[in-house]
């Protein structure tokens, strides 16, 4: 028996559009957005790993099938694995946008002061390109601290 080992194009497709889409995704501010792109990743994945195996065989039984014509059952193992790992990170990045939801009313990730003062200091030494970012800022981090609004303090609350 012999078996093509050429993907079909149209899986190869949709690998490239779900990774492409969850990529995107993953890049969002919101954390339900970016749930859904681990979920689109790894069901990307998931077929990666089903189109890399090759071509469905018969049952990897040792005696009852002839070796030659057995289908590999690690790829499937490896889909089984990646759907528990998924199911976990869901979980964990649903009770952090719940616990987002609760506190500030949405789930976006927001600026730190700290990467602001750290994109503000890159800008000042290394000027490779005019732009208005690059401009000594008026504020001092101090006053960006004051008009930020901190959830930590029970003013906050």
């Amino acid at each position: 028996m012999s078996f093509d080992m050429s993907p079909n194009i149209v899986l190869v497709v949709v690998i490239g559009v779900l990774f492409a889409a969850g990529v995107y995704l993953l890049l969002e501010r919101s954390l339900s957005r970016v749930l859904l792109g681990v979920l689109i990743i790894s069901n990307g994945a998931n077929l990666l790993f089903l189109v890399a195996g090759g071509n469905a065989g018969r049952a990897p039984i040792v005696g009852s099938t002839d070796p030659s014509e057995m289908s590999d059952p690690l790829p499937q193992a490896m889909v089984l694995t990646a759907i528990v790992i998924t199911l976990g990170i869901a979980a964990f990045v649903l009770s952090m946008a719940y616990r987002s939801w609760q506190l500030n009313g949405h789930d976006e990730v927001q600026d730190d002061l700290e990467d602001r003062r750290i994109a503000r200091k890159a800008a000042v030494n290394a000027p490779t390109y005019t732009d208005s970012d690059s401009d000594e800022p008026e504020g001092t981090l101090d006053d960006d601290a004051a008009d930020t609004r901190d959830e930590t303090t029970e003013e906050a609350r």
